[in-house]
């Protein structure tokens, strides 16, 4: 199962390596890693996507905790989340089909960042779904080249999970 981790660290040399470190020598790949100022002058908040029972996970947690410069570890994965990536995508487009492309890519509500005679340049916000769904629908045109953020996501205050609307019956899920 895949893990959302929010990790508040002091701005401090080595940090990130230390926290790196402690994934490798335990054998974990980290998918995704999003590193950014925080809330606080001299703290960034690390956002990072790790494979792994929760279990290990729970025990991972708590060995961040233990790390030099660590303030908090939250893992997301089981709590009402915002998530948000950010991915600029370069597809080819030819003057026939450039139309089309742009059609399509305006229900996703990206941007177009850059236009030349062959290509289009993209720029997509959004949750992780929307940006494959994206990539995949225009994939047939030739992507040409991505890159992507990694994801940084932030626990809802409001309570509401998202993930529980789009599969109510009724529409409306109220925390409880």
């Amino acid at each position: 199962m895949k893990h959302t981790l929010s990790v508040l660290v002091e701005d401090q040399s080595g940090a990130l390596s230390r926290i790196s470190g402690l994934f490798a020598r335990r054998g974990f790949n980290i998918e995704s890693l999003a590193v950014g100022p925080a809330e606080s002058e001299g703290i960034s908040r690390l956002t990072m996507v790790v494979e792994g029972d929760d279990q290990t996970l729970q025990q991972m947690s708590k060995q961040l905790d233990k790390l030099v410069n660590i303030l908090k570890v939250l893992n997301l994965t089981g709590l009402p989340a915002v998530e948000r990536e950010l991915m600029l995508l370069k597809v080819n487009a030819p003057c026939n089909q450039r139309q089309e492309i742009l059609d399509l890519v305006q229900i996703f509500r990206a941007k177009v960042v850059d236009v030349s005679d062959k290509a289009l340049t993209l720029e997509v916000v959004g949750d992780p779904g929307k940006l494959v769904a994206l990539e995949k629908l225009l994939n047939p045109y030739g992507i040409l080249e991505i890159a992507r953020t990694g994801k940084i996501a932030l626990e809802r205050e409001s309570g509401v999970n998202t993930e529980m609307l789009k599969t109510s019956s009724k529409g409306i899920t109220l925390p409880a």
